[in-house]
């Protein structure tokens, strides 16, 4: 019998492989945060697609995993402790793996936490303006004969872009020389703001050239490039 047995999730997603890390995710922003993070540590995993047209989200297999109804979740079977960990929430997760791993995260205890800080800023700010302003290009909002809210979130994404241009400014990514899990938290939401949303011109895309840099980056790394496909959609 294996250790995940208990958890109800596996009833839905079964697991091919109990001896490896759950991965519960979509490839979107937030998704892909934790595999690439995944790919970029080599840790073995296996990946279940958690489709938000057919509601996976709003099981009750899924809900007993994360009750938030959010992606990306995991069951990790080697937890603390050796003990299984279930865990939601796509930052903590990052720094759930980076701990067990020891990578992607500064040692120095200093450097950590200012590691986490731009962790954070992705996840208060970053975020929740970048989806926002993608609603209100892309999606619904755009139909708003009202344009004062998409107004606001584009000054506020233009404002966060200018907080991360200033601070790429002579270093290779957000914490120097240190590639970590701030990266991979910021710059897939930012690809998704000029890519998959087409807000570049809404926001000025060209007034940025440090982000556009280190994203370029960051899209050429192989880890990369898998990550951002993974768990892979159905076909068309």
């Amino acid at each position: 019998m294996s250790m995940l047995d208990d958890f109800p999730i596996t009833r839905r997603w079964p697991a091919q492989h109990p001896e490896r890390l759950q991965l519960y995710s979509l490839p979107t922003p937030n998704g892909v945060k934790v595999s690439i993070a995944l790919e970029e540590s080599g840790l073995a995993y296996e990946p279940h697609l958690v489709r938000f047209d057919t509601n996976d989200q709003m099981t009750p297999e899924f809900l007993s995993l994360n009750p938030n109804n959010k992606i990306p979740a995991i069951l990790d079977p080697d937890g603390p402790g050796g003990r299984p960990l279930a865990l939601f929430e796509s930052g903590a997760i990052l720094v759930y793996l980076a701990d067990k791993t020891g990578q992607l995260m500064p040692l120095d205890p200093a450097r950590r936490y200012e590691t986490l800080q731009w962790l954070m800023f992705q996840m208060g700010g970053i975020g929740p303006m970048f989806g926002q302003l993608g609603f209100f290009h892309k999606f619904a909002g755009k139909d708003y004969e009202d344009k004062r809210p998409r107004d606001r979130y584009v000054a506020e994404s233009r404002r966060l872009l200018g907080v991360l241009d200033q601070r790429l400014r002579g270093r290779a990514w957000v914490m120097g020389d240190d590639y970590t899990v701030a990266d991979i938290a910021i710059l897939p939401w930012v690809n998704n703001l000029v890519g998959f949303y087409g807000a570049g011109e809404r926001v000025g895309w060209a007034d940025f050239p440090e982000v556009q840099r280190v994203l370029a980056a960051f899209l050429a790394r192989p880890a990369v490039q898998r990550g951002l496909n993974i768990p892979a959609r159905p076909a068309a």
